[in-house]
């Protein structure tokens, strides 16, 4: 039987193997849910979600709202006890990972690639950017800086003015660049010079 902690390490290896040049970020807060994975690629956000052998489809529904919110794309990782059925639980655009224990591995098998989410939403997507990094990309634009201004309406003002392609790109490179060990500083330097 194969738990989660179990899966997430061979898991991220895999992806890297499979995608090139990824950051994977674990755990992050959607909506009412919590993302297992995200995936980010030099043009793409993932989500990940992962059903282990030990796991059930009870919140999976809810999930699978708030995932397709965030996500360009998104997988269900299936333990070999949800891997005949996952596929009933999901829209047809996720992709589906497979992972069994093969001796002392874990061996992964993506059996359905996933497909662009038609339902993103770009203002749920932004908001994972942190304040100082919606800056950067303000900065990156010559946009205002909107000092006196939420972190909603920032966010508005850069979907408004910058195209979502050019977007795109800064979003992920931003969260390649993400430093979560200077994150504090960063707000703290952010706050100060914006007062």
């Amino acid at each position: 039987m194969l738990r989660d902690k179990d899966i997430r390490e061979p898991l991220f290896d895999f992806l890297e193997e499979a995608y090139g040049k990824v950051r994977i970020l674990e755990e992050k807060t959607m909506g009412k849910s919590r993302a297992d994975v995200v995936m980010v690629t030099p043009n793409a956000l993932f989500g990940i979600e992962i059903k282990s052998d030990a796991d059930t489809y009870a919140r999976l529904g809810r999930q699978v709202k708030d995932y397709n919110q965030y996500y360009d794309y998104n997988y269900v990782v299936a333990g070999t006890s949800h891997a005949l059925h996952v596929e009933e639980h999901i829209p047809e655009w996720w992709g589906v990972i497979t992972a069994e224990l093969v001796e002392d591995t874990v061996d992964f098998y993506i059996l359905r690639r996933p497909k662009r989410n038609p339902k993103v939403n770009w203002k749920k997507k932004i908001s994972i950017l942190w304040r100082p990094e919606l800056a950067h990309i303000q900065e990156m634009n010559g946009l205002p800086k909107y000092k006196e201004k939420s972190k909603l309406f920032v966010a508005g003002k850069i979907l408004e003015r910058i195209p979502e392609e050019t977007l795109q790109a800064q979003l992920c490179e931003e969260l390649f660049e993400r430093d979560y060990n200077g994150i504090a500083e960063a707000i703290r330097s952010y706050r100060k010079a914006n007062q």
